[in-house]
């Protein structure tokens, strides 16, 4: 049988690292300040990404981060004391916050962005009480009518049980100091701090199940 003309296969493009290691998903760690605990009725206020990477020698590493100041949506409700605990004042006149519309798109241009090479197929959100953070995402998204959002809808990675397992902690302090790294209280409840914590907990954890990983 002649084969002349026949097109040659094309071969198929390498997986890359993360999408191999998290089954097509790409973990992103995602933190929020909020003005309160009911993501239908409280302001979202701050939301920090940080992306992940491995680097050449197969750690995982933070390579990457976003932060959004956020005005309260109309009408949301703003718990005194959540805003103690955060030292937020929403309404300061040098904070320089923008619409929670406008910070979402924004946010999800640059994680379409980090996973178009990557060959992930969707965003999962990786938080410390992960389910806290991915309702108050869900909760703007719904708000805003955004329609692409490229997070998993459900599915996330929740640090606070990675590091139960790892390290028999899960207050994000005290699991970011038994992973080796120091904690500065005078920065937590700023999004982008906890977020970056939180990054660097989770690669630890990932690293340290390498072996694992690797001789399933």
């Amino acid at each position: 049988m002649s084969h002349e003309g026949a097109e040659a296969p094309v071969p198929e493009a390498p997986v890359s690292p993360i999408a191999s290691r998290f089954r097509g998903f790409m973990p992103v760690i995602v933190d929020v300040e909020t003005g309160g605990f009911n993501c239908a009725t409280d302001a979202l206020l701050e939301i920090a990404a940080v992306f992940v990477r491995f680097n050449a020698a197969g750690d995982l590493e933070p390579s990457g981060n976003h932060r959004y100041i956020v005005k309260p949506f109309e009408g949301s409700r703003l718990d005194p004391a959540s805003l103690q605990v955060t030292g937020i004042d929403p309404f300061h006149p040098l904070r320089p916050a923008i619409d929670e519309g406008d910070a979402l798109r924004s946010l999800f241009q640059e994680v379409r962005k980090e996973m178009k090479p990557t060959g992930c197929t969707r965003a999962v959100l990786v938080g410390h009480n992960s389910f806290f953070d991915l309702q108050f995402l869900n909760a703007a998204v719904e708000r805003t009518g955004i329609k692409r959002n490229p997070f998993h809808p459900f599915s996330s990675f929740d640090t606070a049980t990675l590091a139960g397992v790892a390290f028999g902690q899960t207050v994000l302090s005290r699991a970011v100091t038994a992973a080796g790294f120091e904690w500065q209280d005078e920065n937590a409840h700023s999004a982008l701090y906890d977020a970056e914590m939180t990054a660097r907990l989770f690669c630890t954890v990932v690293n340290r199940f390498r072996a694992v990983y690797d001789g399933r």
